[in-house]
């Protein structure tokens, strides 16, 4: 891959269930993600997605782009506009810097209200991404 080198999307629908679980998964507790009621109370119009659920869709996105061969090395991400059910979540990558096997991937995950997630991922491969996952050229 080169720089400029782009991932194919990834939609993601956000769910009641995928936002529980992952707090769940997460053992983040807080009402916020799972009792809309308190959520509503404390300002948010539903629950939200937290911020160790998204790290591990942005980190699944990249892997499932790469293939099997490709190992996280750092996952550095910033939230903005918050996740609630009903939404869609679209991520896109960017190949920022190659340097041999080692790779920096801009990752970009965008709802109906704004940037929900912006970051940076670095990845080593061992092995070729598979066909189909990245393309050529910017989007």
């Amino acid at each position: 891959m080169n720089i400029g080198d782009t991932l194919d999307p990834l939609e993601i629908p956000i769910t009641r269930t995928l936002i529980v679980a992952g707090a769940i998964a997460s053992r983040d507790y807080q009402d916020v993600h799972h009792d809309a009621h308190l959520a509503r109370e404390k300002g948010s119009p539903d629950i939200f997605m937290n911020i160790l659920t998204t790290n591990g869709l942005v980190g699944r996105y990249v892997t499932d782009r790469l293939g099997p061969g490709a190992v996280l090395r750092k996952v550095a991400i910033r939230l903005g506009a918050p996740n609630h059910p009903g939404d869609t979540m679209t991520l896109t990558g960017t190949v920022t810097a190659a340097d041999g096997d080692t790779l920096e991937i801009r990752v970009v995950g965008a709802n109906g209200i704004g940037h929900h997630v912006t970051g940076t991922v670095t990845v080593a491969l061992s092995a070729p991404p598979p066909a189909g996952g990245a393309s050529g050229g910017a989007a």
